[in-house]
């Protein structure tokens, strides 16, 4: 397995090697603190939502189906040999608050594979049987790590002179920012008929980084309604899912170069003319009814993290690194907070 080594004045890299950068847990730790305040002070009564992701459209059930005849190179942890996962998918928006869907956003796309054997990474869920994958239908962050991620948050949280006073001063993460909303920032019909990415990169078995994507399948794109109300892309899926199914290509990129094609820095798109992302599995999403509230209350219970995944998975990168603490700590004083069982399904259930 590749290194993790400290950032400092720097050898040439490796495929699939890490570097950390000096305050990196500290950025974390403080990151971590300061939603946590938000998440309190923001719901002083009721349900602690998510920090991020918090609006869910649907969970629905899916299966997972892992391609025949892979090259023994792609063989790896969940796609080692052809199976089946029945698979719990999280369709969401993006933004901190709960707004209107026809707010410019970003959607999130959370898996949940059931029936994995192997030990996971997280120490306190290394013996359950899921794994999860998460996406969002962008496919380039806005900072390049925690250290930068850190004050933006610290200014969108805080006062408006805090904002201005940021934005006058991180010229690089404005760019960033004005790049990422009229490239990516946008209004979409059917979170069933959107591209997602992992935007992050993570372990192909001891050698290799991939990044992940879902192209959705379909003949005929919808149409945003022209008086949407508040949750029209939960009924999008909804009403889709009534009268069949939903299918996904299920996609790897490797990464080939390790400078063009970075693992500590996730605002850089890895271009697909130097690495084209190539298929392993099928996301089946199946007709049902996904409209009820106990369905609801289920998604709402679910947590999802990157780190919950098999060693040959590994997330990699700062950013990934921070999720692994931020992620864990925010899941478990939400679910303390709401008096809700923190536990992994092992079937299409809601128990």
């Amino acid at each position: 397995m590749k290194t993790i080594r400290e950032e400092q004045d720097m050898p040439t890299l490796q495929l699939a090697e890490e570097t950390i950068a000096p305050g990196e847990a500290q950025s974390t730790n403080a990151l971590l603190a300061l939603i946590e305040e938000v998440l309190i002070k923001e719901n002083p009564t009721g349900i602690i939502r998510r920090d991020a992701h918090p609006k869910t459209h649907a969970a629905v059930k899916a299966e997972f189906i892992v391609e025949p005849n892979l090259p023994q190179e792609m063989r790896i942890g969940v796609f080692k040999e052809p199976k089946t996962y029945q698979a719990w998918i999280r369709f969401s928006n993006s933004a901190d608050s709960i707004k209107p869907d026809i707010a410019r956003d970003w959607r999130g796309m959370a898996i949940k594979l059931m029936g994995v054997p192997g030990e996971k990474i997280l120490e306190q869920e290394k013996d359950e049987r899921t794994h999860d994958f998460i996406l969002i239908s962008v496919n380039m962050f806005m900072t390049k790590d925690v250290e930068g991620f850190l004050p933006l948050v610290k200014a969108m949280k805080g006062s408006r002179v805090a904002l201005i006073w940021f934005l006058a001063t991180h010229w690089r993460v404005v760019w960033m920012l004005y790049k990422m909303f009229f490239k990516t920032i946008r209004r979409f019909a059917n979170p069933l008929q959107i591209r997602y990415f992992s935007i992050t990169p993570y372990l192909f078995g001891p050698d290799s980084a991939v990044k992940y994507s879902a192209i959705p399948l379909f003949k005929t794109p919808d149409k945003i309604p022209e008086t949407p109300n508040d949750d029209y892309l939960r009924e999008a899926i909804v009403r889709q899912l009534k009268d069949g199914e939903a299918v996904f290509d299920f996609s790897v990129q490797f990464q080939a170069d390790p400078v063009a094609m970075p693992i500590e820095d996730p605002r850089r798109e890895w271009p697909e003319s130097m690495s084209p992302f190539r298929k392993v599995a099928t996301i089946r999403i199946l007709k049902q009814d996904c409209d009820s509230d106990e369905q609801m209350r289920f998604a709402e219970n679910l947590s999802f993290t990157p780190w919950h995944a098999l060693p040959e998975h590994r997330p990699l990168g700062g950013i990934n690194r921070s999720r692994k603490v931020i992620y864990e700590a925010i899941s478990k004083f939400r679910h303390e907070h709401n008096h809700a069982p923190r536990k992994e399904p092992s079937g299409w259930s809601f128990d």
